[in-house]
Protein backbone atom coordinates (compact mmCIF):
# COMPACT_ATOMS: atom_id res chain seq x y z
CA UNK A 1 0.00 0.00 0.00
CA UNK A 2 1.34 3.41 -0.97
CA UNK A 3 1.64 5.95 1.85
CA UNK A 4 0.71 9.50 0.87
CA UNK A 5 2.98 12.08 2.48
CA UNK A 6 3.01 15.87 2.46
CA UNK A 7 5.90 18.13 3.40
CA UNK A 8 5.20 21.74 4.28
CA UNK A 9 8.62 23.25 3.91
CA UNK A 10 11.14 21.62 1.60
CA UNK A 11 14.48 22.63 3.03
CA UNK A 12 17.22 20.30 4.27
CA UNK A 13 14.93 18.19 6.48
CA UNK A 14 12.16 17.81 3.91
CA UNK A 15 14.50 16.92 1.07
CA UNK A 16 16.62 14.52 3.10
CA UNK A 17 13.74 12.62 4.69
CA UNK A 18 12.00 12.45 1.30
CA UNK A 19 15.12 11.02 -0.32
CA UNK A 20 15.30 8.27 2.28
CA UNK A 21 11.62 7.36 2.09
CA UNK A 22 11.48 7.34 -1.70
CA UNK A 23 14.50 5.10 -1.88
CA UNK A 24 13.14 2.50 0.53
CA UNK A 25 9.34 2.43 0.55
CA UNK A 26 6.26 2.79 -1.68
CA UNK A 27 5.39 6.41 -0.92
CA UNK A 28 3.95 9.32 -2.85
CA UNK A 29 5.13 12.75 -1.70
CA UNK A 30 3.77 16.22 -2.33
CA UNK A 31 5.30 19.39 -0.98
CA UNK A 32 4.78 23.10 -0.73
CA UNK A 33 7.31 25.73 0.30
CA UNK A 34 6.69 29.48 0.25
CA UNK A 35 9.95 29.84 -1.70
CA UNK A 36 8.24 28.10 -4.63
CA UNK A 37 6.54 31.45 -5.25
CA UNK A 38 9.62 33.61 -4.61
CA UNK A 39 11.16 34.93 -7.86
CA UNK A 40 14.46 35.34 -6.03
CA UNK A 41 14.63 31.54 -5.60
CA UNK A 42 14.60 31.17 -9.37
CA UNK A 43 12.83 27.83 -9.26
CA UNK A 44 15.76 26.12 -7.54
CA UNK A 45 13.63 24.60 -4.78
CA UNK A 46 11.01 23.33 -7.23
CA UNK A 47 13.85 21.86 -9.24
CA UNK A 48 15.08 20.01 -6.14
CA UNK A 49 11.59 18.55 -5.67
CA UNK A 50 11.38 17.49 -9.32
CA UNK A 51 14.80 15.85 -9.14
CA UNK A 52 13.66 13.70 -6.22
CA UNK A 53 10.35 12.76 -7.80
CA UNK A 54 8.36 14.88 -5.35
CA UNK A 55 5.31 16.76 -6.64
CA UNK A 56 5.34 20.52 -6.04
CA UNK A 57 1.86 21.58 -4.85
CA UNK A 58 0.13 24.91 -5.56
CA UNK A 59 -0.20 25.89 -1.90
CA UNK A 60 -0.41 24.52 1.65
CA UNK A 61 -3.92 23.14 1.23
CA UNK A 62 -3.16 21.47 -2.08
CA UNK A 63 -0.15 19.77 -0.49
CA UNK A 64 -1.85 18.36 2.61
CA UNK A 65 -5.27 17.38 1.28
CA UNK A 66 -5.61 13.59 1.27
CA UNK A 67 -2.18 12.92 2.78
CA UNK A 68 -1.76 10.20 5.40
CA UNK A 69 1.19 11.98 7.02
CA UNK A 70 1.76 15.73 7.00
CA UNK A 71 5.23 16.92 8.00
CA UNK A 72 5.51 20.55 9.07
CA UNK A 73 9.20 21.41 8.55
CA UNK A 74 9.55 25.18 8.20
CA UNK A 75 11.55 27.87 9.98
CA UNK A 76 10.94 28.26 13.71
CA UNK A 77 9.52 31.77 13.31
CA UNK A 78 6.91 30.72 10.74
CA UNK A 79 5.74 27.38 12.19
CA UNK A 80 2.37 28.54 13.54
CA UNK A 81 1.55 30.61 10.46
CA UNK A 82 2.38 27.65 8.20
CA UNK A 83 0.24 25.31 10.30
CA UNK A 84 -2.71 27.69 10.11
CA UNK A 85 -2.37 27.80 6.33
CA UNK A 86 -2.84 24.01 6.26
CA UNK A 87 -6.09 23.93 8.25
CA UNK A 88 -8.60 23.94 5.35
CA UNK A 89 -6.94 20.86 3.87
CA UNK A 90 -6.75 18.75 7.04
CA UNK A 91 -9.26 16.08 8.04
CA UNK A 92 -9.88 13.21 10.43
CA UNK A 93 -7.50 10.30 10.02
CA UNK A 94 -4.46 12.37 9.09
CA UNK A 95 -1.37 12.64 11.28
CA UNK A 96 0.08 16.15 11.54
CA UNK A 97 3.78 15.88 12.39
CA UNK A 98 5.27 19.09 13.76
CA UNK A 99 9.03 18.58 13.45
CA UNK A 100 9.98 22.24 13.99
CA UNK A 101 12.45 23.21 16.69
CA UNK A 102 10.12 25.51 18.60
CA UNK A 103 9.08 25.94 22.21
CA UNK A 104 6.72 23.55 24.01
CA UNK A 105 4.34 26.51 24.35
CA UNK A 106 4.26 26.99 20.56
CA UNK A 107 3.66 23.27 20.03
CA UNK A 108 0.76 23.32 22.50
CA UNK A 109 -0.73 26.33 20.71
CA UNK A 110 -0.33 24.67 17.31
CA UNK A 111 -1.85 21.41 18.56
CA UNK A 112 -4.89 23.35 19.78
CA UNK A 113 -5.41 24.86 16.33
CA UNK A 114 -5.03 21.49 14.58
CA UNK A 115 -7.45 19.59 16.85
CA UNK A 116 -10.76 20.94 15.42
CA UNK A 117 -9.84 19.65 11.95
CA UNK A 118 -9.90 16.05 13.18
CA UNK A 119 -6.26 15.49 12.25
CA UNK A 120 -4.10 14.08 15.06
CA UNK A 121 -1.21 16.26 16.17
CA UNK A 122 2.23 14.77 16.84
CA UNK A 123 4.99 16.67 18.63
CA UNK A 124 8.19 15.46 16.93
CA UNK A 125 11.65 16.31 18.23
CA UNK A 126 14.43 15.44 15.78
CA UNK A 127 17.36 14.43 17.97
CA UNK A 128 20.27 14.26 15.49
CA UNK A 129 21.42 15.82 12.21
CA UNK A 130 19.13 14.52 9.47
CA UNK A 131 21.68 14.10 6.68
CA UNK A 132 23.53 10.98 7.92
CA UNK A 133 20.32 9.14 8.80
CA UNK A 134 17.88 10.22 6.06
CA UNK A 135 14.36 9.15 7.15
CA UNK A 136 15.81 7.01 9.95
CA UNK A 137 16.94 10.01 12.01
CA UNK A 138 16.13 9.39 15.71
CA UNK A 139 13.03 11.26 16.87
CA UNK A 140 11.15 11.66 20.13
CA UNK A 141 7.38 11.81 19.67
CA UNK A 142 4.48 12.88 21.84
CA UNK A 143 0.94 14.16 21.65
CA UNK A 144 -2.44 12.65 20.77
CA UNK A 145 -1.24 11.12 17.50
CA UNK A 146 2.10 9.82 18.77
CA UNK A 147 1.08 6.18 19.24
CA UNK A 148 -0.51 6.00 15.79
CA UNK A 149 2.54 7.64 14.25
CA UNK A 150 4.81 5.15 16.01
CA UNK A 151 3.13 2.32 14.12
CA UNK A 152 3.23 4.19 10.80
CA UNK A 153 6.84 5.18 11.36
CA UNK A 154 7.88 1.59 12.08
CA UNK A 155 6.33 0.46 8.80
CA UNK A 156 8.38 3.12 7.00
CA UNK A 157 11.63 2.26 8.76
CA UNK A 158 11.66 5.48 10.76
CA UNK A 159 13.16 5.53 14.26
CA UNK A 160 10.84 7.01 16.90
CA UNK A 161 10.66 6.87 20.68
CA UNK A 162 7.39 7.58 22.47
CA UNK A 163 7.61 10.17 25.24
CA UNK A 164 4.10 11.11 26.31
CA UNK A 165 0.60 11.82 25.06
CA UNK A 166 1.15 15.32 26.45
CA UNK A 167 2.16 17.84 23.80
CA UNK A 168 5.40 19.68 24.58
CA UNK A 169 7.43 17.14 26.53
CA UNK A 170 9.27 15.75 23.49
CA UNK A 171 10.18 19.26 22.38
CA UNK A 172 11.19 20.24 25.91
CA UNK A 173 13.75 17.42 25.98
CA UNK A 174 15.28 18.59 22.72
CA UNK A 175 15.13 22.26 23.65
CA UNK A 176 16.91 21.93 26.97
CA UNK A 177 19.46 19.54 25.46
CA UNK A 178 20.14 22.30 22.91
CA UNK A 179 21.39 24.58 25.68
CA UNK A 180 24.29 22.16 26.05
CA UNK A 181 24.83 21.10 22.42
CA UNK A 182 24.53 24.49 20.72
CA UNK A 183 26.24 26.11 23.67
CA UNK A 184 29.22 23.78 23.23
CA UNK A 185 29.30 24.64 19.53
CA UNK A 186 29.50 28.34 20.40
CA UNK A 187 32.14 27.72 23.07
CA UNK A 188 34.38 25.69 20.75
CA UNK A 189 33.96 28.25 17.97
CA UNK A 190 34.96 31.11 20.24
CA UNK A 191 37.78 29.17 21.88
CA UNK A 192 39.39 28.06 18.63
CA UNK A 193 39.21 31.49 16.98
CA UNK A 194 40.78 33.11 20.05
CA UNK A 195 43.41 30.36 20.35
CA UNK A 196 44.36 30.78 16.69
CA UNK A 197 45.41 34.36 17.40
CA UNK A 198 48.25 32.95 19.50
CA UNK A 199 48.68 29.72 17.48
CA UNK A 200 47.85 27.53 20.47
CA UNK A 201 44.78 25.65 19.19
CA UNK A 202 46.47 22.23 19.45
CA UNK A 203 47.61 22.92 23.01
CA UNK A 204 44.11 23.96 24.05
CA UNK A 205 42.63 20.82 22.51
CA UNK A 206 45.32 18.66 24.15
CA UNK A 207 44.41 20.15 27.51
CA UNK A 208 40.74 19.38 26.93
CA UNK A 209 41.67 15.80 26.00
CA UNK A 210 43.50 15.46 29.30
CA UNK A 211 40.40 16.58 31.21
CA UNK A 212 37.88 14.67 29.08
CA UNK A 213 39.91 11.77 27.60
CA UNK A 214 36.93 9.92 26.10
CA UNK A 215 36.27 12.72 23.60
CA UNK A 216 38.18 13.33 20.35
CA UNK A 217 38.37 17.11 20.69
CA UNK A 218 40.05 17.68 17.33
CA UNK A 219 37.25 15.86 15.53
CA UNK A 220 34.54 17.31 17.76
CA UNK A 221 35.70 20.90 17.32
CA UNK A 222 35.75 20.58 13.53
CA UNK A 223 32.33 18.97 13.47
CA UNK A 224 30.73 21.51 15.78
CA UNK A 225 32.24 24.56 14.09
CA UNK A 226 31.05 23.24 10.72
CA UNK A 227 27.51 22.96 12.11
CA UNK A 228 27.58 26.66 12.99
CA UNK A 229 29.11 27.62 9.63
CA UNK A 230 26.40 25.72 7.74
CA UNK A 231 23.38 26.31 9.97
CA UNK A 232 24.20 29.21 12.29
CA UNK A 233 21.22 31.36 11.37
CA UNK A 234 18.70 28.57 11.93
CA UNK A 235 20.41 27.47 15.12
CA UNK A 236 20.40 31.04 16.42
CA UNK A 237 16.67 31.21 15.76
CA UNK A 238 16.18 27.97 17.69
CA UNK A 239 18.17 29.33 20.62
CA UNK A 240 16.00 32.46 20.67
CA UNK A 241 13.07 30.06 21.09
CA UNK A 242 14.93 28.48 24.01
CA UNK A 243 15.52 31.91 25.54
CA UNK A 244 11.84 32.82 25.30
CA UNK A 245 10.90 29.52 26.93
CA UNK A 246 13.33 30.08 29.80
CA UNK A 247 11.97 33.57 30.34
CA UNK A 248 8.47 32.08 30.43
CA UNK A 249 9.41 29.83 33.34
CA UNK A 250 11.17 32.64 35.22
CA UNK A 251 14.78 31.71 34.42
CA UNK A 252 16.99 34.39 32.88
CA UNK A 253 18.38 32.89 29.63
CA UNK A 254 21.96 34.11 30.00
CA UNK A 255 23.60 31.17 28.23
CA UNK A 256 20.87 30.73 25.62
CA UNK A 257 21.09 34.38 24.55
CA UNK A 258 24.88 34.27 24.37
CA UNK A 259 24.77 31.09 22.29
CA UNK A 260 22.24 32.63 19.89
CA UNK A 261 24.39 35.74 19.54
CA UNK A 262 27.57 33.79 18.70
CA UNK A 263 25.76 31.51 16.23
CA UNK A 264 24.18 34.49 14.47
CA UNK A 265 27.50 36.35 14.45
CA UNK A 266 29.08 33.60 12.37
CA UNK A 267 26.05 33.33 10.08
CA UNK A 268 26.30 37.02 9.26
CA UNK A 269 30.08 36.96 8.86
CA UNK A 270 29.91 35.17 5.50
CA UNK A 271 32.24 32.25 6.20
CA UNK A 272 29.81 29.80 4.60
CA UNK A 273 29.83 31.80 1.37
CA UNK A 274 33.63 31.84 1.37
CA UNK A 275 33.60 28.05 1.27
CA UNK A 276 31.38 28.21 -1.82
CA UNK A 277 28.87 25.73 -0.45
CA UNK A 278 31.60 23.16 0.23
CA UNK A 279 31.36 21.44 3.60
CA UNK A 280 34.44 20.56 5.59
CA UNK A 281 35.00 19.46 9.17
CA UNK A 282 38.69 20.35 9.05
CA UNK A 283 38.98 22.53 12.13
CA UNK A 284 42.10 24.38 10.98
CA UNK A 285 40.59 25.19 7.57
CA UNK A 286 37.35 26.38 9.13
CA UNK A 287 39.16 28.66 11.56
CA UNK A 288 41.29 30.12 8.74
CA UNK A 289 38.17 30.77 6.68
CA UNK A 290 36.44 32.48 9.61
CA UNK A 291 39.50 34.64 10.33
CA UNK A 292 39.68 35.63 6.65
CA UNK A 293 36.02 36.65 6.79
CA UNK A 294 36.68 38.65 9.97
CA UNK A 295 39.61 40.44 8.30
CA UNK A 296 37.53 41.23 5.21
CA UNK A 297 34.78 42.68 7.36
CA UNK A 298 37.26 44.83 9.28
CA UNK A 299 38.82 46.07 6.03
CA UNK A 300 35.42 47.05 4.68
CA UNK A 301 34.66 49.34 7.62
Amino acid sequence: MTTKIAFIGFGEAGQTISRGLLGAHPVRIRTYDILFDDPANGGRLKGAADALGVTAARDHVDAVRGADLVFLAVTASSSLEAALSCLPGLAKGQLFLDVNSVSPKRKIETAGRIAPTGASYVDVAVMAPVAPYLHKVPCLVGGPGAVAFGAAAKALGMKTEFVSEEVGQASAIKMFRSIVIKGLEALLLESMIAASEYRVEERVLASLRETFPTLDWEKLSGYMIERVVSHGRRRASEMHEVAETLEGIGLEPIMARATAARQLWLAELGAKERLGGRKTEDRAELVRTIRDAMAAKDAAR
